[in-house]
């Protein structure tokens, strides 16, 4: 009988330790703030950008996120678990929560995604919860909780893939398939059907810019905050899934990275295109400055806040969606 009470109390233990090492997100007062890392290019083996781990560490301190996202090219060696380990080590110190999505260098080496996927749901405070429904291996949804316990806001996660599939005719980089297009359609109209027919204010995060980030930054009505000093590398193929986002209704904005000197927000069609700000050190004195941009979504609201923080303190870029991009275009006679 003893022994089977200890049996109980241990598998009690068990399970309510897994329940706390998974927190749900949830509006705190309001809002929730994340801050996005992205391009890190950690290379523990060849000792290069080492510098990423301090101006995490000076971010998280000056922010105190509620999540953390990355987006992509984070580790780029062989054999990348220790230098992940370190990472997140930081993160966890705070005990905040942290997804990431996969760039086109992530799986270049020994690590395939399929392995990293699984490698990174045994963090504690890892909320990546991709369960293979499409193509890619960083396709999730999450939501926010509002103040009353249910969903008030969603937050979509999406693997942007590698390359080109069409070389050599086509060049470049990859694109959403139609299946992954599909999934997102799909879960978003669930959603919505679930809030009685109302499109939850969402985010979307993935690693390689859409074809229209090019309109964003050329939109001459409401202009761009930030820098842009180099093309986009979007893909060459464009399958729509900006599109699907302007049907659904629910996407407020993206969050990317990729492009590692240009760090703006545009809109094109209303919907907010973002860059993350470039967390590795760029060596030229013109370059966005090492650091992370943080986004503070409101509850009961299709509006955030964004701006950057930079290592060395700094804040910059600030600005509000909608409110800074508001202008509407005079009628036609």
């Amino acid at each position: 009988m003893k022994r089977i009470f200890l049996f109980i109390i241990t598998v009690f233990a068990f399970f309510s330790l897994n329940a706390q090492t998974t927190p749900k997100l949830q509006f705190k007062s309001g809002v929730l703030k994340i801050v996005q890392f992205t391009d890190t290019h950690i290379n523990l083996k060849e000792k290069k950008n080492l510098e990423v781990y301090t101006t995490v560490e000076k971010v998280m301190e000056a922010e105190k996120p509620d999540l953390v996202v990355f987006t992509g090219d984070i580790v780029t060696e062989d054999d990348p678990q220790e230098a992940y380990k370190k990472l997140f080590e930081i993160v966890e110190i705070y005990k905040t929560p942290w997804t990431m999505v996969f760039g086109n260098h992530d799986s270049e080496h020994n690590f395939s995604r399929k392995e990293l996927a699984g490698f990174l749901q045994k963090f504690r405070y890892c909320l990546n919860n991709d369960k293979e429904e499409t193509y890619g291996y960083s396709n999730f949804v999450l939501p926010v909780l509002g103040n009353d316990g249910k969903p008030a806001a969603q937050l979509y996660f999406m693997d942007s893939n590698m390359y080109s599939t069409l070389q050599p005719q086509v060049d470049g980089w990859g694109w959403f398939t139609h299946e992954q297009v599909g999934w997102y359609r799909e879960k978003s109209r669930k959603l919505t059907a679930s809030n009685n027919g109302l499109p939850f204010p969402a985010l979307a995060f993935f690693h390689i810019p859409l074809p229209e980030y090019t309109d964003a930054w050329n939109n001459t009505l409401n202009l761009p905050v930030g820098v842009k000093n180099e093309d986009e590398c979007s893909p060459e193929i464009n399958t729509g899934m900006f599109a699907a986002m302007l049907e659904s209704g629910d996407v407020m904005g993206t969050f990317v990275g990729h492009d590692h000197i240009n760090d703006y927000i545009g809109v094109h069609y209303g919907i907010a295109l973002a860059y993350g700000r470039i967390t590795k050190t760029m060596p030229e004195a013109v370059d966005p400055k090492a650091g992370g941009r943080v986004i503070l979504l409101k509850e009961g609201k299709r509006e955030f806040d964004t701006w950057m923080r930079e290592a060395n303190g700094s804040k910059a870029l600030e600005c509000n969606y909608p409110g800074s991009f508001s202008k509407v275009p005079e009628k036609k006679n």
